[in-house]
Protein backbone atom coordinates (compact mmCIF):
# COMPACT_ATOMS: atom_id res chain seq x y z
CA UNK A 1 0.00 0.00 0.00
CA UNK A 2 1.41 3.35 -1.39
CA UNK A 3 1.31 6.98 1.04
CA UNK A 4 -1.73 7.91 -1.56
CA UNK A 5 -3.93 4.94 -0.53
CA UNK A 6 -3.16 5.59 2.96
CA UNK A 7 -4.30 9.06 3.75
CA UNK A 8 -6.98 10.40 4.31
CA UNK A 9 -8.24 12.68 1.30
CA UNK A 10 -7.54 16.85 0.74
CA UNK A 11 -10.25 19.30 0.70
CA UNK A 12 -8.77 19.14 -3.50
CA UNK A 13 -10.07 15.77 -3.68
CA UNK A 14 -13.24 15.98 -2.03
CA UNK A 15 -13.99 18.52 -4.18
CA UNK A 16 -12.51 16.60 -7.39
CA UNK A 17 -14.55 13.76 -6.47
CA UNK A 18 -17.47 15.15 -5.96
CA UNK A 19 -17.29 17.23 -9.31
CA UNK A 20 -16.44 13.93 -11.10
CA UNK A 21 -19.66 12.42 -9.63
CA UNK A 22 -21.61 15.19 -11.02
CA UNK A 23 -20.61 13.77 -14.56
CA UNK A 24 -20.98 10.33 -13.68
CA UNK A 25 -17.24 9.41 -14.15
CA UNK A 26 -14.23 8.53 -11.71
CA UNK A 27 -10.83 6.30 -11.73
CA UNK A 28 -11.36 3.09 -9.90
CA UNK A 29 -8.41 4.43 -7.70
CA UNK A 30 -10.16 7.54 -6.45
CA UNK A 31 -13.42 5.62 -5.62
CA UNK A 32 -11.44 3.07 -3.36
CA UNK A 33 -9.83 5.97 -2.01
CA UNK A 34 -13.21 7.93 -1.48
CA UNK A 35 -14.97 4.78 -0.08
CA UNK A 36 -11.89 3.64 2.07
CA UNK A 37 -10.43 6.75 4.11
CA UNK A 38 -12.68 9.57 2.95
CA UNK A 39 -15.64 10.78 5.53
CA UNK A 40 -19.29 10.98 4.13
CA UNK A 41 -19.84 14.45 6.08
CA UNK A 42 -17.06 15.99 3.61
CA UNK A 43 -18.68 14.64 0.33
CA UNK A 44 -22.15 15.99 1.56
CA UNK A 45 -20.88 19.22 2.11
CA UNK A 46 -18.84 19.88 -0.81
CA UNK A 47 -21.99 17.91 -3.02
CA UNK A 48 -24.50 20.40 -1.52
CA UNK A 49 -22.39 23.37 -2.25
CA UNK A 50 -21.99 22.33 -5.81
CA UNK A 51 -25.43 21.42 -6.35
CA UNK A 52 -26.40 25.05 -5.10
CA UNK A 53 -23.86 27.12 -7.37
CA UNK A 54 -24.77 25.08 -10.32
CA UNK A 55 -28.63 26.32 -9.10
CA UNK A 56 -27.91 29.51 -8.97
CA UNK A 57 -25.98 29.36 -12.26
CA UNK A 58 -29.50 28.12 -14.03
CA UNK A 59 -31.52 30.78 -11.94
CA UNK A 60 -29.19 33.32 -13.24
CA UNK A 61 -28.81 32.16 -16.96
CA UNK A 62 -32.55 32.36 -17.18
CA UNK A 63 -33.26 35.45 -15.78
CA UNK A 64 -30.80 36.47 -18.31
CA UNK A 65 -31.84 35.16 -21.42
CA UNK A 66 -35.68 36.47 -20.11
CA UNK A 67 -34.44 39.84 -20.16
CA UNK A 68 -32.73 39.50 -23.63
CA UNK A 69 -35.99 38.52 -24.95
CA UNK A 70 -37.50 41.40 -23.42
CA UNK A 71 -40.19 39.26 -21.00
Amino acid sequence: MNDDERKEPSLLDVTRSVLWAFLGVQKSKNHERDFKHGKASQYIIVGLIGVAIFITILIMAVKFALSLAGV
